[in-house]
């Protein structure tokens, strides 16, 4: 590990200009490539004290053994020169936005004498016009096998089109109408290349001006007699209008626009674009990213816009029209003005990159987000079934905290309450890197006051891993490790390799102080924080930090948040319990026992309150006199309000609700 203050360039010789920044190891490679406005204050913010840099760039600076730098005249100059190095380079701690899978596009290889419409996939070569992507490639050959009777373009292969001329027999294509069979002298190539324009016009989305031209013709022929013609240019409408029917409409406007949405996590972003040209959806497209580099919503939007259009532009042959006249994105990105700039150079025309707050554009871009959560969430379901990873992650993480062999069982313990209230804790166990939920476990904290209440997180720890062994070590001391009713092994029978507990070093040395009093010495303990993703070990002054791209880490952060959803959730039950025992605390002759037999009938506050005098009076203990007492305390909260008398916190509609930043 490095000290930056060995390599620390004087803050006099650093430049006050724009400018690309490369940081480089000690072997020369360049790890990190980036730009500043004013390269001074950017670099200078790098050798600050360790302990104020997020832990992504203080490993980055720890790992660099030299800075160097690139002064250009303008902002956008070093927008474009920072995409072309990390092009180059590939630094490692830069974020690199990689295919969430293999997508298809239409393309025409309008660089050809004879272009041909085709299915491509891979990287985007010189000479071809896309069109896409799609998510399936038999959507692309489903089109285009529409579009052949009114575009009859060549689609064979360089070896169907040799033979075919060489012999003087078209395709099978050329034979039935879908191809005007250049190969065979039926067109020049100068007409041939006029229906590829028309195709390639039709395709970008200017579809209106075409069919209204169609149908001037086909009224024209049918009122010269030409029957024949206008039954053909008939049925050439009918399918270019089913065509357009298979992509709906969903910006009426006629709009061209993309639209990026995120879903992120410490560890990973996934992002989806839908391009939308002529107010319809021409394409769908998915990325996954490792956030090795500290960046935010807006830096991710920034390099994620920067890949997508810089990929694609500027290149003799490439599409020019890949950048659309609007961008809608989730957040907008640090350098606006920039970004705006550079995009209009590319596209030659004015480019407005906003975030949509209302109507159909805000709507379209709660779509796309939901998109992108279903694609994060299926990345990390393939990513943790999969056997060989599962093995690399365990592989990592006993390397990186100490262990003789890879942990089997691994429990972990987190702590849910509000405002200390109704404390629990959960426990979870994963084995072989897979959660196993018929071994989970739920606890209620016994220590707390009478309204549940405590607001120490570390005795809690202690007291819940102090039971969990405790019982452990009871059943197997007793020898009654099966259950012999259901000739299964008990619920704490089995014994973890790891435990894992959500929190920094004072929950850990709690967890750790419970081990040694029950004088248990052969379980691994390790805490993971979360706002750092720090590992912590005990009696260990400073973290385990394990590479963000790291197997192992991701399998402890699946862990933990995992026992974060399951003590969550035994959390809001908890409450809901409350809050129907609270709010019947006033009626007289109602005592815990009634109270109760009353939460096990309805469940909920609010059903509670909806019932009617007869209704209550079913449940068993309660006569007809305390259910009337029971309704008219109730008819007394507000109609849409309740209030938990424990935390004095109202509820909308009487149900127990927990607000984001208090889970």
């Amino acid at each position: 590990m490095a000290d930056p203050a060995t390599y620390r360039p004087k803050a006099g010789e650093i430049p006050t200009s724009p400018g690309v920044y490369k940081f480089r190891d000690p072997h020369g490679r360049v790890i990190y490539v980036g730009k500043a406005k004013n390269l001074r204050s950017r670099l200078t913010s790098y050798f600050q004290d360790l302990a104020n840099l997020h832990v992504r760039t203080q490993t980055m600076v720890t790992t660099a053994a030299s800075v160097e730098w690139t002064t250009v005249s303008t902002e956008v100059e070093a927008l474009q020169l920072e995409y072309t190095w990390i092009k180059q380079f590939e630094p490692r701690f830069n974020v690199k936005y990689r295919d969430d899978k293999s997508y298809p596009s239409l393309a025409v290889t309008v660089g050809e004498e004879y272009p041909r419409a085709q299915v491509m996939r891979g990287p985007k070569r010189t000479g071809v016009r896309y069109f896409g992507p799609y998510s399936h490639a038999w959507a692309i050959r489903e089109t285009l096998d529409s579009l052949l009777r009114v575009f009859p373009i060549r689609t064979c292969s360089s070896g169907v089109f040799k033979r075919a001329a060489q012999t003087g027999r078209p395709c099978l294509l050329g034979y039935i109408g879908k191809c005007s069979a250049p190969c065979v002298g039926r067109v020049s190539a100068e007409e041939h290349r006029e229906i590829v324009e028309d195709f390639v016009t039709f395709m970008a989305g200017r579809t209106d001006r075409y069919i209204k031209g169609l149908e001037d013709e086909m009224k024209q022929a049918a009122k010269e007699m030409e029957y024949e013609k206008a039954a053909r240019l008939r049925d050439d409408l009918q399918a270019l209008r089913q065509t357009l029917e298979k992509n709906a409409v969903v910006l009426g406007d006629g709009t061209d626009a993309d639209v990026i949405a995120l879903a992120e996590d410490p560890l990973e972003a996934a992002v989806q674009v839908f391009h939308v040209r002529g107010g319809r959806i021409r394409g769908q497209r998915g990325w996954v990213v490792d956030r090795v580099e500290d960046v935010d919503t807006a830096g991710l939007v920034e390099h994620f816009m920067q890949q997508l259009y810089g990929s694609e532009q500027g290149e003799q042959g490439v599409d020019t029209e890949t950048v659309p006249r609007e961008i809608l994105v989730p957040e907008l990105p640090g350098s606006l003005e920039a970004i705006t700039q550079w995009l209009t150079d590319r596209r030659g025309a004015k480019v407005e990159v906003r975030v949509p707050k209302r109507g159909d554009k805000a709507a379209l871009m709660e779509t796309v987000a939901q998109n992108a959560k279903q694609s994060l969430v299926l990345h990390k379901t393939r990513r943790a079934s999969d056997l060989t990873t599962r093995s690399v992650a365990l592989q990592e993480l006993a390397e990186a905290i100490g262990m003789d062999q890879a942990p089997l069982r691994i429990e972990c313990y987190d702590i849910s309450h509000l405002q200390g209230t109704n404390v629990v804790a959960s426990m979870v166990v994963f084995e072989d890197g897979l959660p196993r939920k018929s071994e989970y476990r739920r606890f209620t904290i016994k220590g707390s006051d009478e309204n549940g209440a405590t607001n120490d997180d570390v005795r809690n720890m202690h007291e819940v891993i102090t039971r969990r062994f405790k019982a452990f070590l009871k059943e197997q001391e007793e020898e009654k490790l099966i259950d012999e009713t259901t000739g299964e092994r008990k619920k704490f029978a089995y014994p973890p390799q790891l435990v894992v507990v959500d929190g920094g070093q004072p929950q850990v040395a709690a967890a750790a102080r419970a081990l040694a009093d029950l004088e248990i010495s052969d379980v691994t303990l390790v805490g993971l924080a979360k706002r750092l993703e720090e590992v912590w070990l005990p009696d260990e002054d400073d973290p385990v930090l394990l590479p963000r791209s790291s197997e192992g880490l991701y399998l402890l952060q699946r862990v933990r948040d995992e026992a974060h959803r399951f003590g969550i959730a035994f959390h809001r039950q908890k409450r809901s319990k409350s809050m129907v025992a609270s709010a019947l605390d006033d009626v007289p002759g109602l005592g815990e026992v009634r109270r109760k037999a009353l939460l096990a009938h309805f469940g909920t506050l609010r059903k509670l309150r909806a019932a009617q005098v007869a209704e209550i009076a079913e449940v068993p203990g309660i006569g007809p006199a305390t259910a009337r007492q029971i309704h008219s305390a109730l008819a007394e909260l507000p109609a849409s309000r309740a209030v938990n008398a424990a935390t004095g916190e109202i509820l909308e509609g009487g149900e127990s609700r927990i607000r984001p930043d208090e889970e």
